[in-house]
């Protein structure tokens, strides 16, 4: 054949290893729910691309078919094209011995076809299609779904083949290839997300957040019960009003002597309008109590609440004791962070404190003291600081008691109910 004729059909060649190479890469990098997105905005051969992604074993064997077939034929006209060409050149420089021209001829040749094999036929089209994975599926669809069809029932034969390999090396086949991610790499893509600023601050704390929520039960996120105020049957209805215009919360559990005999909840919107003389009865406008145990999931306590209509519930331990209240406010606030309304004064949990040095409530959570210092005490079965001292000291902890905590010292402030209400760790430096 002609020496432009050979030259011409390497080109072809080439070109066509890069096609195939683009259409690989395509299908490996693409995820089905982005085509089922395309297929949804009607682009042209989205349908296509699905075909040949639900398919994909299959189409990357006609991929690694297309490539090798180039790739073997590149070798054997682009050389000898390239070498015929340069020959006429070489003798128009002096250079006359055949060892010497041939020699020339085909290193020169060879370092050609091999430059261009790898820009043109491998790596241009293999970074396109990693960088635009859809736009490249969709150029290539067309094309690989007819050599697909052609070259069917080679294919046939070299799944079939590649399967016995497998089964012999212990693989089994898949159903599909695409592997759903997992948690951890959701996340990762989230954070990079942001470093990208594809999401905002905002959003990728809110996303992150999300994932925890499962992991949360009732009892990391409740108000102890030492903190809880309530409304005593036996107590003056003056007093309890009193109270009510003290704390100023919308809910109150109405007890009989304690939370140990609940009896009802209470809605300060349900006393307007109402005689509140010493003969009035709480009993006459309280709503039924709703318990929750205290290692029930938090998106399962959502969902209680939206069912009950209820959004305030007494959590209890395994003895049927009522350890705390927990809100449909707590359960917001692990996923869109602190609700404050005009009534709550809240001081913040972590105060810095000098050098390395902080001041913590007792109440506040350990995954947050852990996440905001950036700390790990460990596996224990603490919720608050103030358990965490104690799971530490193995005993009920007096003003001014300092507790080793591994990674850091801590020293009690302040206790009430025997509990440590404020509490000051130092980092070593």
């Amino acid at each position: 054949m002609p020496a432009w004729f050979n030259l011409i059909l390497a080109i072809v060649l080439v070109i066509a290893n890069g096609f195939f190479v683009a259409a690989e890469f395509a299908l490996v990098k693409v995820r089905v729910s982005r085509v089922e997105h395309l297929v949804m905005q009607r682009r042209f051969f989205a349908k296509t691309a699905r075909w040949l992604a639900e398919r994909l074993e299959r189409s990357l064997s006609a991929c690694q078919l297309g490539i090798t077939m180039a790739s073997l034929a590149l070798g054997w006209v682009g050389e000898p094209a390239f070498a015929a060409l340069l020959e006429p050149l070489l003798e128009m420089v002096g250079i006359h011995s055949a060892a010497v021209l041939h020699t020339m001829s085909f290193l020169i040749g060879f370092t050609i076809i091999t430059a261009l094999h790898l820009v043109i036929g491998e790596q241009a089209p293999k970074i396109f299609a990693i960088r635009q994975p859809e736009l490249m599926l969709l150029w290539t669809a067309l094309p690989l779904k007819a050599f697909y069809l052609l070259t069917y029932p080679l294919m046939i034969g070299l799944n079939a083949a590649t399967a016995k390999l497998l089964k012999l090396i212990g693989l089994k086949d898949a159903d599909g290839h695409e592997v759903p991610h997992t948690e951890e790499e959701i996340r990762a893509l989230l954070r990079e997300a942001h470093i990208h600023g594809n999401l905002t601050g905002n959003e990728h704390r809110l996303l992150d957040a999300v994932f925890e929520f499962d992991d949360l039960i009732c009892r990391r996120i409740m108000l102890p019960r030492g903190e809880v105020e309530f409304i005593d049957i036996h107590e003056p209805v003056a007093e309890s009003i009193k109270m009510i215009r003290r704390t100023k919360h919308t809910r109150y559990p109405v007890c009989d002597g304690s939370l140990d005999e609940v009896m009802g909840v209470l809605h300060v919107k349900d006393l307007i309008g109402r005689q509140l003389g010493d003969g009035f009865q709480w009993q006459s406008i309280m709503r039924p109590p709703k318990k929750v145990p205290e290692s029930m999931p938090i998106s399962k306590l959502l969902r209680h609440f939206q069912g009950t209509h209820q959004l305030l519930a007494f959590v209890i331990d395994e003895y049927g004791t009522v350890i705390g209240v927990v809100t449909l406010e707590n359960v917001l606030e692990e996923i869109i962070g602190n609700v404050a309304d005009e009534f709550d004064v809240e001081d913040p949990d972590i105060v810095p404190d000098g050098p390395g040095a902080y001041v913590i409530d007792g109440k506040a959570a350990v995954v947050d003291v852990e996440r905001q210092l950036g700390l790990s005490f460990g596996e224990n079965d603490a919720d608050s600081m103030s358990g965490l001292l104690m799971h530490f000291a193995h005993r009920v902890l007096n003003a001014g008691d300092e507790v080793d905590l591994g990674i850091a010292q801590a020293k009690v402030l302040e206790v009430s109910d025997d509990r440590a209400t404020r509490l000051r760790i130092h980092l070593p430096e």
